[in-house]
C-alpha cells in the first residue's frame, strides 16, 4: 500500500512512530507498505484517522487528495446557510 508509505513520508515520519501511534508493530506497517501483507479493516481505519484522510483513499479507491473532502464539507455547509439565507427573503 504505497499510499500509507507516502502519508508517512510527506509527514516526515519514521514507520516506528506511525505503527507506535496506531498501535501496531513497525513490521507489520513495513509489510504493508511493500505490499508483502494487507491491513485488516481495524488496521485501515486506524491509520485512516491518523493520518486523517478516508478509507478509500488510504485504499486507492479514490485519488480526492488529503484535506479536500473537509474543505467540501465545510462549503457544502456554508452553502446550505447561504440558501437558508435566501429562502428567507
Amino acid at each position: 500500500m504505497n499510499r500509507i508509505r507516502d502519508l508517512r513520508e510527506d509527514r516526515d515520519l519514521r514507520q516506528i512512530d506511525v505503527a507506535q501511534a496506531v498501535g501496531i508493530d513497525q513490521q507489520t506497517l513495513s509489510n504493508y507498505e511493500t505490499g508483502k501483507t494487507n491491513p485488516d479493516s481495524y488496521a485501515i481505519i486506524k491509520l485512516a484517522d491518523f493520518f486523517q484522510v478516508s478509507t478509500d483513499y488510504l485504499l486507492g479507491r479514490t485519488d480526492t487528495p488529503p484535506g479536500i473532502e473537509a474543505a467540501i464539507a465545510r462549503i457544502e455547509v456554508e452553502l446550505d446557510k447561504i440558501r437558508s439565507e435566501i429562502k428567507k427573503l
